[in-house]
């Protein structure tokens, strides 16, 4: 039985203040914030800053010692891949729990792409850190039409803690949820 588009609607403004999957658990970092993974970064996207790389300086810093990227906060949340069944997953390097949209694909809306990505960031990251994300949808928009096809706008927050709960930084992140022009 096909859905109206109110209907889907509906359901799609449900979503604003739900998890966006994982049981409403928080994902939580696979390792410690870590100078290997800080020296890493840095030198891939030539971000030279001493407070990353330097203990004298950054101990000397208004940080008091090695800090990380502070937009390093979703890539110290990233799970290893899990490389075998990525086809049959549509590319996705983790197993996908309770995907809340998943009433979309059966709808037709099948193609995502992400539009934009904002950080807000609280503090920096330090040694030692273990960071933890809760999602959470926080905009829905009224179907649009676009280039790319119709669909709908998703927007979640992503919130980033410490380990005593302290929180780090924000992530707003959009994507487009589309019927592909034909």
């Amino acid at each position: 039985m096909a859905v109206s588009e109110t209907e889907l609607r509906d359901k799609l403004r449900a979503l604003v203040g739900q998890s966006t999957g994982g049981a409403g658990r928080p994902s939580v970092a696979p390792d410690p914030v870590n100078q290997p993974m800080i020296r890493h970064w840095a030198h891939a996207l030539d971000d030279m800053n001493p407070a990353y790389l330097d203990p004298e300086f950054a101990a000397a810093s208004r940080f008091g010692g090695i800090v990380s990227p502070p937009v390093m906060l979703q890539t110290w949340i990233m799970p290893s891949p899990k490389l075998e069944g990525i086809k049959e997953r549509g590319g996705a390097p983790v197993e996908i729990e309770g995907n809340p949209t998943a009433f979309l694909d059966e709808a037709g809306y099948t193609s995502t792409v992400a539009t934009n990505s904002e950080f807000e960031i609280e503090r920096y990251p330090r040694l030692g850190d273990i960071i933890s994300a809760t999602s959470v949808f926080e905009d829905v928009s009224d179907l649009k039409k676009t280039a790319l096809g119709t669909g709908y706008f998703l927007t979640w927050v992503i919130t980033y803690t410490d380990q005593h709960g302290e929180v780090l930084g924000r992530q707003r992140f959009r994507v487009l949820r589309f019927r592909p022009e034909r």
